[in-house]
């Protein structure tokens, strides 16, 4: 799954194992400044934001909560797009939040967009 391939736009995101839908939208977070932005200043979204990092880590996987002002689940998945960790209802000005394991893929999710996933599940984005 090559998220800088051209055809990123109009994905979805699903559990790869039962091809359940987790989001019917993806919007990608691929350069420095639209990582460093993410989620801040936004309204509350109901799409998958996902950050695509230049490799595999666990503290440059690190979020913050700083002036996002909605609850979210994070979703951290290593290289093969299997969840490494998950955190749920992430609380708005929370300071950091750290992946138990190192991620490559960091996924931002409406809080409870991730309450069937479970650590292991593999994800995939395609079109629906």
């Amino acid at each position: 799954m090559d998220p800088n391939n051209k055809s990123k736009n109009n994905k979805a995101l699903f559990r790869k194992s039962d091809k359940k839908l987790i989001s019917g939208k993806v919007e990608w977070a691929l350069t420095f400044f639209q990582r460093m932005r993410g989620l801040m200043f936004r309204g509350k979204t109901h799409h998958a934001l996902i950050f695509v990092l230049d490799y595999e880590a666990r503290l440059d996987a690190a979020i913050h909560m700083f002036f996002v002002f909605f609850s979210i689940d994070v979703v951290f998945l290593d290289s093969a797009w299997k969840i490494v960790d998950i955190k749920r209802n992430i609380k708005p000005f929370t300071p950091m939040v750290v992946p138990e394991k190192a991620a490559k893929y960091i996924v931002e999710l409406p809080a409870g967009m991730a309450k069937n996933l479970k650590i292991n599940d593999v994800l995939e984005t395609r079109a629906q």
